[in-house]
């Protein structure tokens, strides 16, 4: 049974609909077929001209391409577990049957006219989940205006606590649990052990730690000191040197000698629902291409910056070759959501941390002479997690070995790298505060 907030929730739709059918004459599709038909001057609304699911039982996104920016809202609904968008009106121009199949968290969903003005798309859900995300991407590199929603699973209890108020049913079992549940009293009240209290979800921000290559895979060498050695020493560095503030939740993509492919590095930030990621490797250059030196920070682009970052890109993109790993097999749609977000709000974060960690790093270790530069690193393609890969230094360089392999000068350096991190974070909170 829905709850009483939810009838009347059902109530005032359904009252909404007869009066949209009633005003328009019949020109009013409704929600609940998924196939409105065309109300009579619809080319003077927002189009929306294809939707489309990617994702897993974890986390889940909807996409809905768009002709133009809108304004909507977005919230849950439980028993049924569902999720509304509410829109202005738009004229759907949408593929024939889509939204009858779902993926992830999604079953279904459906989408139509509900009032005059008004209209509106209905998520039937697989579980209780929330709403981790939802914007709208204004049109950019040939990509059309976008509306966002992001879904994440959740348990029962946390899905109820995301509701509004009115609309929280009591804290039970779903329907088909209770009714097979039996409960054994005990025989003296005082005997029953007290309920433990639910415990506090972790708001910390994640930061995962990506020191490069691992197992067979050496990365760069020079002697006996190899890259995988020493990115892993500065990472744990690092690691060890930020929980001690307490502030975030670390989480490594690798302690120890293992080899990690890109792709699951980068799916260990997006599981993770980080709010960082920092790739650690140290470069070295052929003989017959010189000397260079000093430490540099890359971020994503789709042309790199020079030719050195592309040939570093290619390299480490290369380095999955070692574990077997297919660098081609990827979702189209899963590719497409990457390439359009990583090159927008991501991307500014991204580059925002860059520019803050030079300034701090510069203050501890010698930066190259072009220290911020950007190439197609497949491990900075997260589409939703800033992502920034730092070279130390170059092993090929006499000083720069020097300096890797000291513990003083990695003590100095993790502690520049943890600062920017924080300056980070504070400006990100100042800034979403003020927007609030």
């Amino acid at each position: 049974m829905a709850s009483r907030a939810n009838h009347r929730v059902l109530l005032s739709c359904g009252l909404l609909c007869a009066a949209a059918l009633l005003c328009s004459q019949g020109a009013v599709g409704g929600v609940s077929d998924g196939q409105p038909s065309k109300p009579m001057g619809a080319s003077r609304f927002p189009v929306a001209s294809d939707a489309r699911l990617a994702g897993d039982g974890k986390q889940t996104r909807f996409i809905l391409d768009l002709d133009q920016t809108i304004s909507f809202r977005a919230f849950p609904l439980a028993d049924p577990y569902r999720v509304v968008v509410d829109l202005p009106q738009l004229s759907f121009q949408l593929p024939a049957d889509v939204g009858s199949a779902g993926r992830g968290l999604i079953k279904a969903f459906r989408y139509g006219l509900v009032m005059p003005g008004g209209s509106r798309i209905v998520f039937d859900l697989t579980g209780p989940a929330r709403i981790a995300n939802a914007y709208v991407l204004e049109a950019a590199n040939g990509q059309p205006p976008r509306l966002v929603l992001e879904l994440e699973e959740v348990d029962r209890t946390t899905f109820v606590q995301s509701l509004s108020a009115d609309g929280r049913p009591e804290l039970r079992p779903a329907i088909a649990d209770a009714r097979d549940a039996t409960v054994a009293l005990p025989a003296k009240v005082e005997e029953a052990a007290p309920p433990k209290p639910a415990a506090a979800p972790d708001l910390r921000p994640v930061v995962v730690i990506d020191p490069g290559h691992g197992g067979p895979d050496n990365g760069t060498q020079s002697g006996s000191e190899n890259e995988k050695s020493l990115v892993l020493g500065f990472g744990l560095a690092l690691r060890d040197r930020i929980e001690k503030s307490g502030k975030y939740r670390v989480v490594m993509t690798r302690t120890d000698d293992t080899f990690i492919p890109l792709s699951d590095r980068v799916r260990i930030a997006r599981n993770q629902s980080a709010a960082l990621f920092v790739s650690i490797h140290a470069d070295a250059l052929p003989r017959h291409e010189g000397d260079a030196q000093g430490a540099t920070i890359y971020t994503l682009s789709d042309r790199a910056s020079d030719v050195e970052a592309e040939r570093l890109a290619e390299a480490e993109n290369k380095a999955d070759a070692i574990g077997g790993v297919n660098l081609t097999e990827e979702p189209t749609d899963v590719a497409d959501i990457l390439i359009d977000l990583a090159q927008r709000e991501t991307r500014t974060f991204s580059n925002r941390f860059a520019r803050l960690l030079m300034g701090d790093m510069k203050t501890t270790t010698r930066m190259h002479k072009h220290p911020l530069k950007s190439a197609g690193f497949r491990v900075l393609k997260a589409p939703d997690v800033p992502s920034v890969l730092i070279e130390l230094g170059y092993v090929s360089n006499k000083d720069d070995l020097e300096h890797l392999v000291s513990e003083n000068w990695r003590s100095r350096t993790v502690g520049s790298v943890a600062h920017a991190i924080d300056t980070f974070f504070a400006k990100r909170l100042a800034t979403a505060g003020a927007g609030n």
